[in-house]
């Protein structure tokens, strides 16, 4: 398991942009698990929506990355930070609202030099709530 402050060493995000709270599980070179706990405090649910607060689809894309990033770190790669090159396939399933606890799983579909591909789901009790294929390289 790896908690906030090891994520913190690894991934250069801070509030209000860092997206993971904890990862459950790594297989390097495969996959990760982890999650997030989401809260009315969160500074995008000011005005997406009031009253009706729903967590923005680009966000939660976000954080499977924010995930897909420790994954990468935890394989050993050689660099300083990782980029979105392409976000493809992504679906919205159903909405995550505050009080929700997303459970990300991003495995990797391929990888060539800094150059990896991952698929990742969000769920929210076990149903999945968004998914997505995307494509992110290495930054020296």
């Amino acid at each position: 398991m790896i908690d906030i402050k090891e994520i913190m060493n690894i991934l250069p995000h801070r509030y209000p942009f860092l997206l993971v709270d904890r990862v459950l599980e790594i297989v390097p070179n495969e996959k990760a698990v982890g999650i997030k706990n989401v809260t009315i405090n969160e500074p995008f649910f000011q005005g997406h929506f009031p009253g009706n607060p729903v967590m923005p689809g680009v966000l939660i894309v976000e954080a499977m990355a924010q995930v897909a990033g420790v994954l990468a770190f935890k394989s050993g790669i050689d660099g300083t930070g990782v980029l979105f090159l392409s976000i493809e396939k992504a679906k919205f399933r159903k909405p995550i609202v505050p009080g929700d606890q997303i459970i990300f799983e991003v495995n990797v579909i391929h990888r060539r030099g800094g150059v990896w591909k991952f698929a990742g789901v969000a769920k929210v009790d076990g149903k999945v709530a968004t998914e997505a294929e995307f494509t992110a390289m290495v930054t020296k």
